[in-house]
């Protein structure tokens, strides 16, 4: 079981709990504020650009290159931007805390 922590943009924490599935799919699923989801998990709207918190890098791996693509399209993206449609929920993943950009 890994609990995901979501702080969005009004500094609201939601605190969501799962065993798989992708992160993107649980934030909709729980209503987080900023995570829409579009594209419905394929990696073609960046409507749920997180920001991973510095010291969680490790949790959520890199980027892969269709990510980072998609990524540089947006303005807000950094160095801690990830899709959260493209982050798989594993135990590794507990605690991981993601900022929502919009």
């Amino acid at each position: 079981m890994a609990k995901i922590t979501f702080i969005t943009k009004n500094q609201e924490e939601i605190i969501v709990e799962a065993t798989s599935g992708s992160v993107m799919e649980l934030a909709v699923k729980n209503n987080v504020t900023g995570i829409d989801g579009d594209c419905g998990g394929v990696c073609s709207c960046a409507t749920c650009h997180v920001q991973v918190d510095p010291s969680h890098v490790s949790k959520t791996g890199e980027a892969s290159e269709i990510e980072q693509d998609m990524l540089e399209l947006d303005d807000d993206a950094n160095e801690y931007s990830r899709l959260c449609c493209q982050l798989q929920i594993t135990d590794a993943m507990d605690g991981v805390i993601l900022n929502v950009v919009k």
